[in-house]
């Protein structure tokens, strides 16, 4: 069969390379990148299934575009809309930046700043 071998399929010739082989669940989780995988946080929203805390941001960022008129806020917008629901950065870090940018803290009480 001309996928087994790795042989180049002509589409003229009418057969159908995706019918060859099926993708296996490998060549699935491949596309994720090595070492990927979705938290059940992460699952449960991409399959429709939020938790209060992603609903309301949900609705705070399309409040948020019906006001200004935007289909698609800019990052800064989205800072924005975090910020006035009261998310404040009161911990370390827990990405590895590098030397891009310095961690800091603020306090829990902090004025928004928008």
């Amino acid at each position: 069969m001309p996928g087994d071998t790795g042989e180049v399929v002509d589409r003229r010739s009418g057969i159908d390379r995706r019918t060859l082989s099926k993708p296996s669940q490998a060549d699935l989780d491949r596309r994720r990148g090595p070492g990927r995988r979705r938290t059940d946080f992460l699952r449960a929203a991409e399959e429709g299934e939020m938790n209060q805390e992603q609903f309301m941001f949900l609705v705070a960022i399309n409040a948020f575009k019906e006001a200004n008129g935007r289909t698609f806020p800019t990052w800064t917008d989205v800072l924005e809309v975090v910020r006035k629901l009261g998310y404040r950065k009161t911990l370390p870090s827990d990405l590895d930046l590098g030397d891009k940018v310095q961690d800091w803290a603020e306090a829990p009480d902090s004025d928004c700043g928008v």
